[in-house]
C-alpha cells in the first residue's frame, strides 16, 4: 500500500495522460489479476462512487500519504481465471459476508474497507 504496509487491497491505479478510463481499467485489472481474468466492462463505464484521498487520514477516511487524489471506483465482473500478478502477493476470493468480517476489514488500509462496503451496498450484497 501507499503507506508501506502489506494489506488487503482492491485493484487500483491511475489513468495516464491521454488514456481513456476504459483502457486504464483494463490495464490495471490485467496487471493485478493476470491476463486471463477476462474483465467484463460496459462500453461506457460509470463509477459507483468517487472517493477523495488525502495525506491527512482524518479528512475523509480515504488516506494516501503521498498525495491528494480523486478516485473513480468501479465494480467490474470477471469471467476468467484470476491469479496474483505484478506486486500482489496473493489473491483471495471471498463472499460478501467474509469480506465484511472483522478479520478482513482489519487487514485493509487507506479506506479500501469503506470502498468495499460501498460497493457491496451498491450491488445489494451488503450483509
Amino acid at each position: 500500500m501507499a503507506d508501506g504496509t502489506i494489506s488487503r487491497a482492491l485493484v487500483t491505479g491511475r489513468v495516464v495522460f491521454g488514456e481513456r478510463i476504459r483502457h486504464a481499467l483494463l490495464r490495471h485489472l490485467e496487471k493485478d489479476l493476470g491476463p486471463m481474468a477476462l474483465p467484463r466492462l460496459p462500453a461506457n463505464p460509470t463509477p459507483f462512487t468517487v472517493a477523495e484521498y488525502f495525506p491527512d487520514p482524518t479528512v475523509s477516511g480515504y488516506h494516501d500519504p503521498r498525495q491528494h487524489a480523486v478516485s473513480l471506483a468501479y465494480i467490474v465482473p470477471i469471467d476468467g481465471e484470476a491469479s496474483p500478478a505484478a506486486d500482489a502477493l496473493d489473491l483471495a476470493w471471498v463472499t460478501p459476508e467474509e469480506a465484511m468480517s472483522p478479520e478482513v476489514i482489519a487487514e485493509m488500509t487507506g479506506g479500501h474497507d469503506r470502498l468495499l462496503r460501498l460497493a457491496l451496498g451498491h450491488t445489494g450484497q451488503l450483509p
